[in-house]
This record gives C-alpha cells, structure tokens and sequence, in this order.
C-alpha cells in the first residue's frame, strides 16, 4: 500500500497503532502480555484446551464454541497452563456469566478438567 500512494508503510502503522486503533487506551494493555478477557462473548457452550503458539510458550484458551470461530468467539486467551493461574484470572468473569456456561468441552488433560471443574 506504501508504494501505491506514497506513504511510508511503517509509518502509517505506527500511526494507526499509536493514534488511529485506540490501542494505547485499551483498558487490558497493562496485563495483556499475561491474559486477556472478553466477558461478552462468553455463552452456554465454551470449548477450553491449551495451544503452543510460538517458540514453546503455552496458552490457555477459551471459546465461545456456538460462534464457531467467528469473530466474538475468544473469551479468554491466558499464557501458561497452570490451574492456579487460570482458575483466578478465569474468576474474574462475571458470576452470572459463568453460571450461563451449560457445557464445556475440554481436552484429556487433568489440568483442564480442574480448570472446567472450579470456574
């Protein structure tokens, strides 16, 4: 695109980084390096398993399994596996949020079952 018009690519993606997206005010960029929420997508049936993503690091990830994968289908992206850590960065969804989730569909891992048990 920077050759097309004339503009400076990384320039122009700084700009909408800095300025344009709103990301500087996002309210989850202080721990969005760790974990990160969106409460509203949550709904009644929520897949929960654990990715690789890049040079080995771990991620706990929940879905909204009804979007399937659509957008608004993440609910909660949290680095590492740990049932400790999940379960509280988990616990601070919504009591009635959680209490709308019917079923979870989880992987054989018995850190997961721990996880679906306790949130």
């Amino acid at each position: 695109m920077g050759t097309l018009f004339g503009v400076d690519g990384d320039l122009l993606e700084r700009q909408y980084r800095n300025h344009l997206s709103g990301y500087l005010k996002w309210p989850q960029l202080p721990h969005a390096e760790e974990w990160i929420l969106f409460e509203k997508n949550i709904g009644a049936y929520v897949g929960i398993d654990e990715v690789c993503l890049s040079r080995g690091e771990l991620y706990t990830i929940l879905i909204n399994k009804e979007k399937r994968g659509a957008a608004g289908s993440i609910i909660a992206i949290i680095k590492g596996t740990d049932v400790k850590t999940v379960i509280s960065i988990l616990l601070k969804l919504s009591r009635r949020k959680r209490f709308q989730v019917r079923e979870i569909t989880l992987d054989m891992a018995p850190n997961m079952e721990q996880i679906a048990r306790i949130c």
